[in-house]
This record gives C-alpha cells, structure tokens and sequence, in this order.
C-alpha cells in the first residue's frame, strides 16, 4: 500500500490510531497535521476522543486562516504553523507524549539515537526547546527556531516531543523510532553499562549488498504464494505485539533449496502486504523490488542449515537492551524460556555485514537464537510459527528479567534442573553435548 497516495483525512487518522493505541498519547494528548500542496493544513481536532476518531473529524484550515470542520482545531495549531513557516521543506508534523521521551524530557537529557545504525539514520541529530505554555504562540516560536536549525526531532521541555518529516508517514516513524530508542536505552542502562555506536559503526548501514542481481524470470509456486500470506501475517502481527516497529524488522522463509521469501527494504511494515514480499532465487531477486539489506545474512544460514525453514531479526525493545549492554542474556529463568531459546550468544556489531558466513555457523540446534550488537535478536525456526514464538520468548524473557531488578536478585534454575530439560524436552541437544565431550 502506497501510504503518501491516502487522503489527508484518513492519513491522520491511521497515524493517530498507531500514535493511540501503541501507547504513544493520551485520549486527549498529541495532535498531526499535513500541510497541503496549496499552503492549507490538515489538523486533528481538540476536544475529542483519540481513541474514536474518524475521518470526518479532521479539520481544515486554509491558506487564509479560514477554518472548516465539525470541531475546533488542535490548540497546538500555532507550533504547527510555526514549524511549517520556518521549514518549507517540512510536510507533516507529529506531537505526541510518549512516556519514555516525557521522561527525558523531564530529566532535562536527550534520548541517544546511536544505539542502532538506524535509529541514527531515521532521527538524526535530536533538538531541544525550552518550555513554553502549551498553545502559546511563544511555544510555536521556542520549537520552531530549535526545528530552524535543522533538526527534524524536537524534545519539548516538560512536555513531550515533535517531529517533522517530508510525509506524516515519514514525521510518525521519527516519532516511533526516538520512542524506541528511549525505551530501550531506559532498559539497557538499568543492565549496566551500555555500548553506543561511533559514525563510524552506523555508516555500514549504508552497504550496497542487498543489490542482488535482477532474476530475469521468476517461477511462484503454490508454496511460495502460501508463505507469502504467512510472511506478511507474523510482519503485521509484530508490529501490533510491539515485536517490531514500522521501519525495522525481518523475516524470511524458505521456498525451497534454493529459494526464499524476504521482507523489502525502506517499506512500512504494518503495512506489508503477500505481494510486497521480496523472492530470492539462486541469488537474484524479483525485478523492481528491493530485498532487506539483511539478506545476505539470511542466504548465508539457509545454505548452511537446510532444516532451518524461517529467520526474523527484530529491533523488540528489552531483548534488544540486552544487545547494547554488556551484561549476557540469561535465559535459565523458567522452563520455557531455555527450552526455546537456550543460552543465547552476543554477536560483535559489524559481523552481520562482513561476516555473514560465520554468524551463519555459529547457529545450531544448539543456538537457535542470538543477540547482534547493538542491532537486534535473531530468531531462527523450523518453522515461521516456530521464529515467531522464540522472539515472543526472548522479549518476555528479557522483560522479566529487567523488572526483576526492582524486587530482587534473579534466581536461576540450577544445573540439575537445566540437564532434566534437556533430557526430557531437548534430547538432542543432550546427545549433541555427550558427542562434544567424547571429542
């Protein structure tokens, strides 16, 4: 689905339902707008129930100040309009009070976007204005002349934070990454020390790998076209459990031997349709699509693991803390947890573009599962269902152990009881053990 191509109206209103119920503001709190080609804007209302929005009650204000709309516009209308005059290049704007980033924004501290590569590339530098009384015209001024310097991400003082991009789509995943990222970094620092990413480190992103060779003909068999429907089902399931966000997230599944389906690149995934999903074969892809710049990495494990029917890499917020601190993953918290995910290795950042080959052997039945530094958890599986349930999992597992930290000390499930897991439930891995011990 072409998001840009929907009507002014039902685009704040997808956006604002996203905003709404992925816990980003209040029934009252936050407002959109879209500046139109003819100078007018499109704002949501004030007054009314987030939560019940429909497209009729979005409000048009002219290029004159005229004002048409079954409501009164948003209070914040003057910031808006603030923003739009000092940036002609903006064409969306987003306000929202995330819980994490009104933390930051209380703590006085910015939420540092350089724990994942693409964090830094989706807000880039993040600004700060100083408060002003919500609907003041010296609250449009204050955020505006922070927006004039060039930032396109605007933490408010004591209030919350504003994005502008050149679509809402656009203005809605700045919101949505800065919000990952501030929950996350939240998470991490109570592990401990946390690693950041140097310029350096981020600019790998920016590889040119997933460019595989245009396949010059295709062949869709009725496995494929069933995956397809799988695929984009778990992509959307996901991002509603919160497992991924718009902008970031993989998943993969094997056609064949030689063949698999892979999520595209740049697209939003909840809206990721069957037909948007990339198919690789032998090495080249369908023509006018763009495979995930990941897909090297996914080719490498199904070449060396035939058994391995599905990968998803996912940015799921307190797995991936675990990925930027220090401290190690432990999964011996309850049956469940080692049994799906045993123990689960760190992998140094930079190996999933350069060394995808050696990422590739070190999953096994033995490690289904692995952390990449300070990019996200990978999940492998028999099946999609199978890749799916270890990323629930892993972030439940992760979860449980960060909020342990404010009642006690986390207890692991001892030795003994690890080996009769594993005899009862992971036979073999049991045997794969007494093998590695024998040699």
């Amino acid at each position: 689905m072409n998001f840009d191509l929907l009507s002014p109206r039902e685009q704040l209103l997808q956006i604002m339902n996203r905003i709404y119920y992925g816990g980003m503001t209040t029934l009252s709190g936050g407002n959109l707008s879209i500046r139109d080609q003819d100078g007018s804007i499109w704002i949501t209302p004030s007054g009314v129930d987030k939560g019940k929005l429909t497209g009729a009650d979005m409000i048009h204000v002219a290029a004159d100040g005229t004002i048409t709309g079954l409501h009164q516009a948003s209070s914040e209308l003057p910031f808006h309009r603030a923003i739009y005059a000092q940036r002609p290049d903006i064409g969306a704007i987003v306000h929202a009070h995330a819980p994490a980033l009104v933390s930051f924004s209380i703590a006085r501290k910015l939420p540092d976007t350089n724990l994942i590569p693409q964090a830094a590339r989706m807000c880039g530098r993040v600004g700060y204005a100083p408060y002003r009384l919500p609907g003041s015209e010296a609250l449009g001024t204050s955020i505006a002349d922070t927006f004039a310097q060039g930032y396109d991400v605007v933490l408010l003082e004591n209030h919350g934070v504003a994005t502008g991009g050149r679509t809402l789509l656009e203005a809605f995943q700045r919101l949505e990454t800065l919000d990952f990222s501030a929950r996350t970094q939240m998470y991490a620092q109570g592990l401990g020390h946390i690693h950041t990413l140097t310029d350096e480190q981020i600019s790998q992103i920016d590889h040119q790998r997933h460019l595989l060779p245009v396949a010059e003909q295709v062949t869709h068999s009725s496995r494929e076209r069933e995956l397809r429907g799988q695929v984009a089902d778990i992509v959307q399931r996901a991002c509603a459990r919160q497992l991924m966000i718009s902008t970031e997230g993989v998943v993969s599944a094997r056609v064949d031997a030689d063949s698999f389906l892979i999520t595209p690149t740049d697209y939003d995934r909840p809206s990721i349709r069957h037909d948007d999903l990339v198919l690789i074969q032998a090495g080249q892809r369908e023509s006018d699509k763009i495979p995930s710049r990941s897909v090297l990495l996914h080719d490498a494990i199904y070449r060396q693991h035939p058994e391995i029917q599905c990968i998803i890499t996912a940015q799921s917020p307190y797995a991936t803390a675990y990925a930027i601190a220090e401290q190690s993953f432990r999964t011996r918290t309850i049956p469940e947890s080692y049994i799906m995910l045993l123990d689960v290795p760190k992998v140094p950042f930079g190996a999933q573009y350069d060394q995808p080959e050696t990422i590739a052997a070190l999953i096994s039945p033995q490690c289904p599962v692995i952390l990449l530094q300070n990019d996200c958890v990978l999940t492998t599986g028999n099946s999609v269902l199978q890749a799916f349930d270890r990323l629930e999992v892993a972030e439940f597992t992760a979860r449980s152990l960060i909020e342990t930290a404010s009642i006690g000390q986390v207890v692991p499930i001892g030795e003994s009881e690890i080996r009769d897991l594993k005899i009862r439930f992971l036979q073999g891995i049991v045997e794969a053990d007494e093998l590695s011990v024998e040699d």
